[in-house]
Order: structure tokens, then sequence, then C-alpha cells
């Protein structure tokens, strides 16, 4: 009986395949960045053939490193960067162009032209999502527009299209000699394109964006009994490995966290952050500029809906203070830096790169700094890129108190920025609530884990996986309310100092 489950974690700027044992802890892991492609301001791309030549690295990577082969794993689950859209030749595997990242605003044009009839909100009954260059749909339509032989492949239903989801599980399970063209239910309502009250895709959008059903993954749910392919011989696990579990990353999260009782939120602060509330079995649609979206769903039962706020810029900001202005020299040296003074000093940044998601959604602003005077040096400049990430939390968790009609009372943390003691104190003191730390911080991946353990039985039930989490450091709030608010308006006032740069 193999002993580990294997994790493949398809992150917007590296690749990992983690191990993990029964009790859910990490027993070996490998990492590779991959590039990030600017070919125009505003633009972001990856290429689909080097994330599939990294994947097989860092499984080979992994395995070596804990001295495992394939038939020591009983399942694969998969996560990944959500709205990447790739769109690929069936028969040869080649990428018909690069991935289009989520971050990347090129389809602005498509969308205000899906605007113009009804609004931005013109899909949002049916597909929780405002229209937004963030999500897979227009990105697919910017394809097949403008690569002909994307489009006449796509006609001739020999193009596939897909999320990264669906394009490492077709490579794992055969690739152009029988790979399985899936994705699951999470990744499928961050296209634009899936109805959330039927799980399947929907035909009159489908219709007004003009997208051929052919090109389109089967839906599956993300913890599937019903195993979707196995794993092959040449491929870095060799044959007979059990494909079963999916899902976006910020979903995994939610599953590594156990957040599996309606009203338990998680956030993960990656490249861009990412708040998430269970809202149990029934879709709640925003009112305040939050995504309704798919948390997970297992086979045979009814999906499990959130809340989420999407927020584009977080640990990117980190590294745009260390790549772009060279005030750091590693991510984690920040910490430090802000320490060296005792607050922001007045000054303010908004990260609105490439515009702001939830709950604005405005693809015309542009980031600001503000607030600055001569007293203003580069510990207050640190400062305000950490404070950045708990203020636009603050924001979201405003807008979600509204919508859910449920005050945030705790917020469990996960991500590569919740080793920063500082951010962590700052969050509890502008959200008023204790926020949790688990000992675990590897969630997305842990929950890719779990999706697929609980597919092929090596975890019985949820509250096994319960058992699992336990808790490193709680972060309680150690701020008046006069400072809270005062801060926190200054916030605000920044935020609009980023509308209508673009026209």
């Amino acid at each position: 009986m193999p002993k580990y489950i294997g994790a493949i974690d398809l992150g917007t700027t590296s690749n990992r395949f983690i191990v993990f044992d029964q009790k859910g802890a990490m027993v070996a892991m490998d990492q590779k960045e991959h590039r990030q492609i600017f070919p125009k301001p505003g633009w972001v791309e990856h290429d689909p053939m080097e994330i599939w030549t990294n994947t097989q690295a860092v499984i080979r990577g992994a395995l070596a490193k804990a001295k495992l082969t394939g038939a020591d794993m009983a399942a694969i689950g998969i996560t990944n960067q959500r709205e990447t859209t790739v769109v690929w030749d069936r028969k040869t595997g080649q990428p018909f162009y690069n991935a289009i990242v989520w971050q990347c605003t090129r389809t602005d044009e498509i969308c205000k032209s899906l605007s113009r009839e009804a609004g931005q909100n013109r899909f949002r009954e049916k597909t929780g999502l405002p229209i937004a260059t963030y999500f897979s749909g227009p990105k697919v339509r910017w394809i097949l527009d403008q690569v002909p032989a994307a489009k006449k492949a796509a006609d001739a239903g020999q193009a596939a299209f897909g999320t990264i989801d669906s394009w490492i599980i077709w490579w794992l399970t055969g690739g152009p000699k029988g790979g399985v063209h899936v994705t699951d239910v999470t990744n499928a309502s961050r296209t634009m394109l899936m109805n959330l009250d039927t799980l399947a895709w929907d035909p009159e959008i489908l219709g007004i964006m003009d997208i051929p059903t052919q090109i389109l993954p089967r839906i599956v749910p993300s913890i599937d009994k019903n195993t979707w392919g196995n794993t092959q011989a040449d491929g870095p696990f060799g044959p007979g490995v059990p494909v079963c579990g999916a899902l976006g990353d910020q979903q995994a999260a939610l599953v590594g966290q156990t957040c599996f009782n309606m009203g338990e939120a998680k956030n993960t602060y990656g490249t861009g952050c990412f708040l998430l509330l269970n809202t149990g079995t029934t879709p709640v649609h925003s009112r305040h500029g939050l995504l309704t979206t798919v948390g997970y769903q297992i086979s045979g039962e009814k999906p499990v809906y959130c809340l989420e706020g999407s927020i584009a810029i977080a640990g990117a900001l980190v590294q745009w203070l260390r790549d772009n202005l060279g005030l750091i020299k590693s991510a984690s040296e920040i910490e430090h830096l802000a320490g060296t003074v005792s607050d922001n000093g007045g000054a303010y940044i908004v990260p609105a790169f490439s515009g702001l998601f939830a709950p604005y959604w405005r693809s015309d602003a542009r980031g600001v700094m503000v607030g600055l005077t001569r007293y203003i040096n580069k510990g207050h400049i640190a400062r305000a890129v950490l404070e950045a990430n708990a203020y636009q939390t603050r924001d979201i968790v405003e807008a979600m108190n509204k919508d859910s009609g449920v005050a945030l009372n705790k917020l469990k943390v996960d991500g590569g920025m919740v080793g920063n003691d500082l951010l962590m104190q700052f969050q509890s003191d502008i959200l008023d609530v204790p926020v949790i730390r688990p000992k675990v911080t590897e969630t997305t991946a842990l929950g890719a884990a779990y999706a697929a353990g609980l597919a092929v039985g090596f975890w019985n039930d949820l509250s096994t996986l319960r058992q699992n989490w336990a808790v490193d450091k709680t972060w309680t709030p150690a701020m008046t309310r006069a400072e809270r608010d005062k801060s926190y308006q200054g916030w605000k006032k920044a935020v609009e100092r980023t509308f209508d740069w673009m026209e």
C-alpha cells in the first residue's frame, strides 16, 4: 500500500512538487521558478512548455530527495495559478501562443465590448463574476482572434483550451497519446464561462464570446473518486499513479486550512492576496464587489461555494521593491527595513499596477505612492509596502461582512508572507481580529494532496483532515480604535488617487 500523496503546486512564479505523509506533514519538496514574460506594459505571459518541463524536473527532484518512486504515491493532486490560459494543439502538444497570465490586462477592449450591452455585471448572475481582464474567457477569445492557427485548429476540433491544471493533467496522463482533457469545478468557475448553478459550460455565454464548445475541457469534481487517468510509463512518476484531485490554488488553501464549515475564512498572501469565506452549498451573490466561486466539490455531493476577495498585487509588491527599486536584496529583508521605523510616516503605496481587483474592479487604476514628505525614508516605504497588503485585506473583509451579514471573528492565514511577524501583527491590528497561522503553512499544496487522498481513500473523511490542522502562532490586536480608523482613512484616500489614470 503506497504511503504517500504527491501534490503538484503550479504557482504564478514557480512550480513545486511536495510529498506528504498520512499526518499531512511534508516529506520532501523541490521547486523551480519560471520566466515572467512582459511583452508590453500590462501584458504578462508564461511559456507553457517551460512549465511542463519544470514540473517534470521538480517531481523527479522531490522523489530523489526522499528516495521514493512513483510506486510509493497513492495518488497525485494538482493545484494551480487560476485563470491563466493556454490553447494548444491536441495532436502535437504544442501551444499556439504563450500562456496568458491571470494578471494580464490585454483583454481590456474585449471586456469593454462585452460590458457595453448590459454593464460589467452582465454575466454575474450566472457566473458569480464581473466582466474583467482577470478571467479566462476573454483571454481565450483574444488568442482565437489574434492567432490564425489557433482559430483554424479550434474550428477543426484540434485545439484544446485549459487553465494550467488542464494543461498539466493532459500531459501527465499521456499528452498527445490520449491525455485526459479535464478541469475541476473550482478552475472552471474562474473562466467566466461556467454556470454556477448547473456546473456546466453556459451555452449563451459561449455564444456571445464566440468560443467553440469543442475546445473546452470536461468539468469534473475537485475530489473525484472516478480517477481521470493514470500517469504514463515515460513520465516522471512512471506508470499507474492515479490523477484524481485538483483545486485552483486559493480553493486548495481553503481545503488545506480545513475551512469546511460555513463562515470559516482563510487569507493567502502570495503573488496576489486572496481571501475566501465558506458560504455553504448555496451561492451567495455579492453586492459589494466580491466574487462568487466554487470552493470545492466531492464527487456525488453538492458543491461548496465561497465569497472571494481577490487582490492582484501582494507579494509581487515586495518583489517590485527588490527587483525594480533595489531597496532590498532579498524578500526576507523587508521586515528588518520596515522595522527601522515605528509607522509609515504618512506614506501609502497602492499597488494598482494592472488596475484594482476586489472590491473596486477598476481597470483604469494605476499604482500610486502618496503622502511623501522630506521626512520619508526607505524604512517608511518598506513599511508602506507591507501595510498595503493588510489594508487591501481590510477592504475585502469590509465587503465580505456586508455581503454575508456575519462579522469575521478570526482569520486563518497562509502563503509566503505569513512568516513576516510585522505584517501579521499589523493585519491583526487593522482588522481588529486575531490572525492565526497553522503549523503547516504550505496549505495550497496540502489542499491538493487532501483532494487526491480523499478521492482514493488515503484519508477517510473531512474530520480526519481537521485532526491534522494545528496552530503555530496567533497575533491579537494591539492598536487603539482611533489609530485604526485614522490609518485606514488615509488608505481610502490613497486608493481614490489611483482612479481614472488610464483613459
